[in-house]
């Protein structure tokens, strides 16, 4: 159950703003869905899909990581949005090609050849949930959130992360010499990378996820075709490596504004309007343990901010 209390701060006293559910669910739908990129991270696709076995998901969308993401809302704690969705969730992966079809239409041809299949999403979103619903979705080898919501007067919305649970290969061991299986040319990238990885570049790699899922229980890892990615709601840090052997390091992306901290050359760049793998306009540059050292505290501002 939700212990959240919000309080009004006024000269000389101090009120308490007592929290609601939306009056209706389609109000909550309709005001995630026009800003769905603000609150989630997500780029809007469909609102009320139709499937073709009979059901129609609430809202469709795709992630930063280009993963495919249902929502499902749900006004009351006793509805149970979980397993309607995962009713949606696993047509949706027997049927991608209509997926596909919707990325292709609203985002474009060259979005919908890369989907991160793998890190398909499944977000409810409910007044509260039970605790024998968070027993539940642990039990279940899928990527799903449990997100509370809360109206605090006229113009105040919560968000809060209540538990997550992501599928085994998005918790991957700690990685020491990956092995060299076939793989696709879109997923080679990455995993071929750690492959060719030095021991030391492979203990800084190591390092640098062991600090990201320490900074809270709500961190979490998704293993991606190009890089590592840590998110809470959205992405916070994301990186992929680089074994050259005159030059081998980690690339790094953090949602950090550039312009906030003060740049230092070969460790810190604004990639603010410059393409690259992942998410953030902060780039840092991680040679060696120094540099780890100098990269947590940007972590840490990337993960409290996001």
């Amino acid at each position: 159950m939700s212990d959240i209390k919000l309080f009004k701060l006024g000269a000389n006293d101090v009120s308490e703003l007592m929290s609601q559910a939306a009056r209706y669910e389609k109000d909550l739908q309709e005001l995630l869905e026009q800003q769905m990129e603000t609150f989630l991270g997500v780029s809007f696709l469909a609102t009320e899909f139709t499937t073709s076995n009979g059901g129609r998901i609430d809202s469709l969308g795709l992630d930063e990581n280009r993963c495919p993401v249902i929502i499902e809302y749900k006004r009351h704690t006793n509805e149970n949005v979980i397993n309607q969705g995962l009713f949606y969730y696993d047509w949706l992966l027997d049927h991608k090609a209509e997926f596909q079809l919707l990325v292709m239409k609203e985002l474009g041809p060259e979005i919908a050849d890369d989907i991160e299949w793998d890190g398909a999403r499944l977000i409810c979103i409910a007044s509260d949930f039970t605790k024998y619903d968070e027993h539940a979705i642990k039990q279940i080898d899928k990527n799903i959130e449990l997100m509370r919501y809360k109206y605090f007067g006229e113009d105040l919305l919560m968000l809060e992360l209540v538990n997550t649970q992501s599928t085994k290969a998005n918790h991957p061991t700690r990685i020491s010499k990956p092995s060299t299986t076939k793989s696709t040319k879109q997923d080679k990238s990455h995993q071929q990378a750690l492959s060719n990885s030095s021991a030391n570049l492979l203990k800084l790699y190591n390092e640098i996820c062991e600090f990201c899922e320490s900074l809270g229980d709500d961190s979490q890892r998704k293993e991606l075709k190009l890089y590592t990615a840590f998110k809470r709601i959205k992405n916070f840090a994301s990186f992929h490596v680089l074994p050259q052997k005159k030059d081998e390091r980690i690339v790094m992306y953090l949602k950090v504004v550039p312009s906030d901290i003060s740049l230092e050359e070969s460790f810190s760049h604004d990639v603010t309007n410059k393409g690259h793998w992942g998410t953030g306009n902060l780039e840092v540059v991680i040679r060696n343990q120094q540099d780890i050292e100098k990269a947590k505290p940007l972590i840490k501002q990337s993960f409290d901010i996001n």
